[in-house]
């Protein structure tokens, strides 16, 4: 038993639970708990970001990068309120968050006091534990049982902490209670799913995985199964690299961050096994494909899309107990059409980033980032079309980690997120992707990444333009109005703020930047930096609905879609085209 101030204690707990760093700002009604940060500075490090929603969402991104649990703090009302944009992306793609709320003293409570707010009811939506504190030495039993509910239930946690509590003096003991943040047993499938499904894979001629986030961690399994049954294999955005990227039975993603070989084996599949996933789309899939769904929550089964068939399991062990069967699949034409179409996609990507002849391609971008990449890298993808061109274009083919805002979909992830990735993953270089909308809207902690000596390497693709709403008000056939945007020199901004600035408006530029980059991350450099990529305004090519097979939906509609996005339809043969070449 020792004495300190409550706040100190709260740290300690943090401690207990391997969290080495904190973000927030400091306020009155917090500033106790960044004493005691100081006080534990040796263990657990404070990141002063210069916004809190910074914070948060980098917060959200140590979770997505590490699966362990991220904190952030804000300070009583608008340090509190300034998180909620970090902690409803972690709420919506179910990432175990903490989140410290400063409060007014308690004897000020109720009398309309300076920036008093009733903070618990403003954090219920947005949270799976939201307790207020009501005495000093309560605090650390309670931020214990906070972290242990965040990870449980995989989502945010809100502990409010009045002002005059966080200060008191107080005996601390740390529990005795072994922390876990995971089951520990091992699920048992239940054996007639197994036959079951094994049954119905065998009688498709079309299978097909569709691997969500449940499934990071399980590469080796899923790519087992996939090999031992000649299954061709996508993901969803957010679990990008649950299989490498350079398998051959990998065929990419659908919708509209999605690839050709996506969208076309969704449209051609007879079967469909729907991994650990709650991909909010999949009522747009084919609704009379056949459908195995695997997940352990049996709330999301049939949530998105009406199942033949389900299976209420861990997706890793369900793939376990088929791939103990000893069974398989031949490989067949339907496995060889689907390579051959990724194959042509991939040639096609790379003719786009080797063409730079009327102006910059961000498929550029994304290759000479490829080339560069190591492998423990983290990339931080900002929402827009960034993401597109991230998801089609970086290789999760070793130990990369991959961080976007999914289901919440949030502007301004990428340089919260590279903050975070050069903080829980240091063996690796940290990556941020934005679009020039998006990177406006934090730029500034770039100043964070400066002040701590984490050389993150921030792409933007400029084009001056919200491009993923400009071309929602085309398809829609609105004015275009509000999606122009003015550009700047984020070059000069990065300097001005701490960092280094490239620009680059051509292939040449991003090979003499990329060749400086490499010597000064190989030379110890500790800046940020950032690359100002002036790329074209050509929109990226729509896939989540690719009318090109003739058969399906004629000639000249297949022609239209190609002349739009210049795709050479004899390069690009539909999947349809490639099956009957090869059935025939």
């Amino acid at each position: 038993m020792t004495k300190m101030i409550a706040g100190q204690a709260l740290i300690k707990v943090l401690e207990d639970w391997d969290v080495d760093h904190v973000y927030g700002i400091p306020g009155g009604s917090i500033n106790h708990t960044v004493e005691g940060l100081y006080l534990e500075k040796d263990k657990v490090k404070y990141i002063q970001v210069r916004h809190e929603e910074v914070g948060a969402i980098a917060a959200s991104a140590d979770a997505k990068f590490t699966g362990k649990i991220g904190v952030a703090f804000g300070s009583a009302g608008p340090g509190a309120t300034h998180l909620f944009n970090g902690l409803y992306d972690a709420k919506m793609d179910h990432v175990p968050v903490l989140a410290l709320i400063g409060q007014v003293p308690q004897a000020a409570m109720n009398t309309n006091y300076f920036q008093e707010m009733d903070e618990v009811p403003m954090f219920s939506d947005v949270s799976v534990y939201n307790k207020q504190v009501t005495n000093a030495d309560q605090i650390p039993y309670v931020v214990n049982q906070a972290i242990k509910e965040a990870y449980r239930q995989k989502g945010v946690a809100v502990v409010v902490l009045p002002e005059n509590l966080t200060a008191e003096e107080i005996d601390y003991t740390p529990t005795r209670t072994p922390l876990t943040v995971a089951d520990d047993f091992t699920q048992s499938v239940d054996p007639s799913a197994v036959s079951d499904t094994l049954q119905m894979i065998k009688e498709a001629k079309r299978p097909l995985i569709y691997a969500g986030r449940g499934l990071l961690g399980a590469r080796d399994t899923l790519t087992k199964f996939s090999e031992q049954f000649n299954i061709p294999v996508m993901n969803s955005v957010p679990a990008t690299g649950v299989i490498s990227t350079d398998h051959p039975n990998f065929i990419g993603t659908t919708g509209r961050l999605g690839t050709k070989s996506g969208f076309e084996a969704i449209q051609n599949a007879d079967l469909i096994l729907f991994l650990a996933s709650e991909y909010p789309f999949a009522n747009f899939w084919p609704q009379n494909t056949k459908m195995i769904q695997v997940n352990n929550n049996p709330y999301d089964i049939g949530k998105r899309i009406d199942v033949d068939y389900a299976v209420i399991a861990d997706a890793k062990s369900y793939l376990q107990a088929m791939i103990d069967t000893g069974e398989s699949r031949p490989k067949d034409t339907w496995l060889e059409a689907n390579q051959e179409n990724k194959q042509n996609w991939d040639k096609w990507i790379n003719q786009l980033a080797a063409d730079d002849s009327d102006g910059l391609n961000a498929e550029s971008v994304t290759k000479k980032i490829a080339e560069l990449a190591g492998p423990n890298d983290t990339y931080a993808i900002d929402t827009g079309n960034v993401s597109e061109w991230s998801v089609r274009g970086l290789p999760m083919n070793k130990n990369q980690r991959f961080a976007i805002s999914g289901l919440f979909a949030t502007m301004g992830f990428g340089v919260p997120g590279g903050l975070a990735g050069a903080l829980s993953v240091p063996e690796g270089q940290a990556w941020s992707l934005s679009g020039d909308g998006g990177f406006s809207m934090v730029s500034q902690d770039i100043i964070t990444e400066a002040r701590y000596g984490l050389p993150v390497i921030n792409v933007v693709f400029s084009n001056d333009r919200y491009g993923f709403i400009w071309y929602e008000q085309m398809q829609t056939k609105q004015h275009f109005y509000g999606v122009d945007i003015n550009d700047a020199d984020w070059a000069k901004v990065a300097e001005g703020l701490g960092g280094i600035g490239f620009t680059a408006k051509s292939i040449k530029d991003l090979d003499d930047i990329f060749a400086k980059i490499k010597d000064l991350q190989a030379n110890g450099n500790k800046k940020p930096i950032v690359i100002d990529a002036k790329i074209k305004q050509d929109d990226p090519v729509a896939t989540a609905f690719m009318p090109l097979d003739p058969k399906v939906f004629g000639e000249d509609t297949a022609d239209a879609f190609a002349k739009q996005y210049h795709i050479d339809r004899q390069q690009q043969p539909s999947l349809g085209e490639i099956l009957r070449s090869k059935e025939s």
